[in-house]
């Protein structure tokens, strides 16, 4: 399942599942897919809801799936997704056969996620693993008690995580594998991913994706 997740830049991911083509936050999109099955959207900031990127991946099928709070802004895109689906944190749902767990993302020593935002991380159930998709946050009790087989999750500081918050998050919920994200464009160092994999515990395994960084 591994080799099925991508990491454009950023936190733009694209995931082949047998439950279909599943995009979280694009943004950045250099080709027009439009193969999408599935787009997650995180949190309402530019780089997580871009509406030029969404229209690069979406075709007239696609569900979109975003917090419940966001779903005014969603509709914007009502008129070319198939339908608009609106989650709110804890909620667990099976979206047209895709198995879904919403888990809270936000900030406690920082003001740029806050809780009251209720914006969102997902675990994605499929092909048999459960794949954590954090989108914005830094560490928080609700995210230390994540149970999943892969983590994707943000490095770079400032608005989230660093790496070393993020390495001690993973060491606690110790999935099989962890990807880093957020880092190496807005925000962030390229050198990062190696700097969180130096702190993961063996024998996760940290598997770095990003295809392309900034300049």
């Amino acid at each position: 399942m591994i080799d099925n997740i991508e990491v454009f830049t950023h936190s733009s991911i694209r995931i082949k599942s047998d439950a279909g083509v599943i995009y979280a936050d694009p943004f950045q999109i250099k080709e027009d897919y439009h193969d999408a099955d599935y787009v997650l959207i995180t949190h309402q900031h530019y780089d997580h809801f871009s509406i030029k990127d969404i229209r690069k991946v979406i075709k007239p099928e696609t569900i979109l799936i975003v917090p419940a709070k966001m779903e005014d802004d969603a509709r914007e895109l009502s008129r070319e997704v198939k339908e608009i689906v609106a989650l709110s944190p804890n909620e667990n749902r099976n979206v047209a056969g895709l198995e879904l767990e919403a888990v809270p993302a936000y900030n406690t020593l920082k003001p740029f996620h806050p809780k009251r935002a209720e914006w969102l991380g997902y675990i994605v159930i499929t092909n048999g693993k459960r794949i954590y998709i954090a989108g914005d946050t830094g560490a928080n009790k609700d995210i230390s008690k994540v149970k999943c087989d892969i983590a994707l999750l943000p490095i770079g500081g400032t608005y989230t995580m660093d790496a070393k918050r993020a390495a001690d998050l993973i060491n606690t919920i110790r999935p099989e594998y962890a990807i880093p994200t957020h880092y190496g464009n807005i925000i962030g160092k390229k050198t990062d991913g190696k700097a969180f994999a130096a702190m993961v515990q063996s024998p996760i395994k940290v598997v770095e994706k990003i295809q392309y960084f900034k300049g």
